[in-house]
């Protein structure tokens, strides 16, 4: 690993633990150059299902868009980003754990929402609504009242 202060090669690890609910490895490390000291995380590579979109048209799954999506819902909410990069990981490792080489967008879609009725009713109000088209007030109020009864 190279030293991003001074751009030695060699580095040495001091520590090791376990991240994000045993998903990825932190390791403290040590620069035996300049003797700086720097975090790195070590994660598994996996294949993700391609996103079937409602048009037809296939893309690779992008993990920047999920989390936009989320964060753009969960904007100016009192939710721990520990917390919106746990959903994240569980979302990732449900879609992993199916199988598919593709999955549509829709079972994307039900995931998030599941994870965001978990976290924050009000974001989840916010992503249902523009996920599902809302038209009118009378389909906020019967998604409200389904939360409710929850």
């Amino acid at each position: 690993m190279r030293c991003p202060f001074c751009g030695a090669q060699d580095t040495r690890v001091i520590d090791s633990r376990l991240a994000s609910e045993g998903d990825q490895v932190r390791r403290r490390r040590e620069c035996t150059g300049c003797k700086e000291r720097f975090t790195t995380y070590e994660v598994a590579e996996l294949s993700l299902p391609r996103i079937i979109k409602r048009n037809g048209e296939r893309e690779a799954f992008d993990e920047s868009k999920l989390r936009a999506g989320m964060q753009r819902a969960l904007e100016k909410r009192p939710v721990e980003v520990d917390e919106i990069e746990a959903a994240i990981s569980r979302i990732k490792k449900t879609m992993t754990a199916k199988g598919e080489r593709e999955i549509k967008a829709h079972e994307l879609g039900e995931l998030v929402m599941k994870e965001l009725s978990a976290l924050d009713p009000v974001a989840f109000i916010r992503f249902a609504s523009v996920y599902r088209s809302f038209e009118d007030v009378s389909e906020f109020t019967e998604m409200i009242d389904k939360l409710k009864n929850k």
